[in-house]
């Protein structure tokens, strides 16, 4: 494997192209780092639900919210639109401020709900499998799971922007897990040894692949990734739905719930379709309990017409194929 760095490698125009998007980002990160952080992110949810939201971005989400929930009234699909779009403007604005989103103090920015749960995770002396999805700031549930002594890493997909990437792998590992695993047969095999020590991982399962498996998501196929199925079948470990709500402002409920139950038979390929079957389900349950928490502008179903590529079960087989040889 090469030591050279990724911006290394990259042609002039890619790097340019990169060099602007980075003097961008920081330059947001620069402009709301100058004000407190719940001034920050009120005034990131005023340019959310005001700006954003008018733009033609919001196509997607009207889109989803129609196809998944076909009864809810304009009116509220409109509000629940919005509600989104401010959220995702407070995320923006607090990536200048992840640094103080603690569980400590008199009015901690984030609580816990469902700390039993996590307990009766440990009690099992398996690996546990933290799934996810883009609910509230998302950033800040590994945060929260470090501050309170679980031991574990966290797997991410790399952003695109190799500069933007390296600045968020810092921020992620002064404030939540010290380890972050980038997706890949590298990280895999990373991932099997701390489950294998009965370790923790944390993962978000909500978005698109066309290597997954095409399984049920708000009574549609959705393209998802058979990784934590997959995992836990080979290694015995336990899957555990982590949800985060933004309460007001800059302050977040995070959500342990129960163990996702699953009785694996002899068939290994139906078993990945059917546990990710019910991680889905678990997603969809979070989701539903309060949806302008969700990123609805995710692609995260085909497009009318469109056809799922599925290549049923290569990821699932991929991952056995590096745990035999581990």
């Amino acid at each position: 494997m090469s030591d050279e760095r990724p911006d290394e490698r990259l042609g002039a125009a890619v790097l340019l192209r990169y060099g602007a998007e980075t003097a961008v980002f920081f330059a947001i990160v620069g402009f709301f780092r100058l004000f407190p952080l719940d001034a920050a992110s009120a005034f990131g949810g005023w340019f959310g639900r005001t700006l954003f939201y008018r733009t033609h971005l919001s196509d997607p989400a009207r889109a989803n919210l129609g196809a998944a929930y076909p009864q809810m009234p304009a009116k509220e699909r409109e509000g629940t639109i919005r509600e989104m779009w401010d959220n995702l403007g407070r995320n923006i604005a607090e990536y200048g401020h992840l640094g103080k989103f603690s569980i400590h103090g008199a009015r901690p920015r984030i609580e816990l709900v469902g700390r039993e749960n996590y307990e009766r995770a440990v009690a099992t002396g398996k690996g546990i499998i933290f799934i996810s999805a883009h609910f509230a700031n998302w950033e800040v549930m590994p945060f929260a799971a470090a501050q309170y002594g679980v031991e574990g890493s966290a797997v991410y997909r790399p952003a695109n922007n190799p500069f933007v990437d390296r600045w968020l792998v810092r921020q992620r590992q002064a404030n939540g897990t010290r380890e972050q695993i980038a997706k890949g047969a590298q990280g895999t095999r990373r991932i099997f040894t701390l489950l294998r020590a009965g370790k923790a991982i944390f993962m978000l399962v909500d978005q698109k692949t066309n290597e997954g498996l095409a399984v049920p998501f708000f009574g549609r196929d959705a393209m998802t990734t058979p990784a934590p199925a997959a995992l836990a079948l080979k290694l015995d470990a336990v899957i555990v739905p982590i949800s985060n709500e933004r309460l007001d402002g800059a302050r977040f409920r995070m959500t342990v719930h129960p163990m996702i139950a699953f009785e694996p038979s002899h068939d290994h390929a139906r078993d990945v379709v059917a546990l990710t079957t019910r991680i889905n389900e678990a997603v969809e349950r979070c989701v539903r309990y309060r949806p302008s928490q969700w990123l609805w502008i995710h692609r995260r179903w085909p497009k009318p017409g469109e056809s799922p590529r599925s290549r049923r079960g290569r990821e699932a087989q991929a991952l056995s194929e590096v745990a035999d040889r581990i």
